[in-house]
């Protein structure tokens, strides 16, 4: 009968343990390392800084040596318009980068029209590239 008992209080003693761990899981699946609200200004953020890098892209083709370009490329300067905001977040980080690298050479004398316009024949080409594999 002793060793009953025994088993009886190792088995309660288990059974105690076991609920205090789950509940102290459950506790903690409840607090959470990043509050809601800080999620959602990540993600406002996030986004804005997105259409931050689509508008510079997207002024960057609209100029008048822009359609130029893509014309004499045979591109459509409407389609790469169109396609920018369809871009993945690194792919248009990537473009809005050389976008940037290019108004600032240019910008500084380090281009000329013919550079800058092959340069816009680049990206533009880039982008039908992107959109037409995914």
């Amino acid at each position: 009968m002793h060793t009953s008992i025994r088993r009886m209080l190792i088995t309660s003693l288990a059974c105690v343990l076991a609920l205090m761990v789950q509940s102290s899981s459950l506790s903690a699946a409840q607090e959470h390392v990043v509050s809601p609200a800080e999620l959602q200004q990540a993600a406002v953020s996030a986004s804005r800084t997105r259409q931050q890098k689509i508008d510079k892209v997207e002024k960057f083709f609209s100029s008048k040596q822009a359609d130029a370009a893509m014309k004499s490329a045979g591109l459509d300067p409407i389609q790469v318009k169109k396609a920018v905001p369809t871009l993945s977040d690194q792919e248009l980080a990537r473009l809005a980068s050389r976008v940037d690298k290019a108004q600032k050479d240019f910008a500084a004398g380090a281009l000329t029209n013919q550079q800058i316009t092959y340069i816009l024949i680049a990206l533009a080409t880039a982008v039908v590239v992107l959109i037409a594999t995914h």
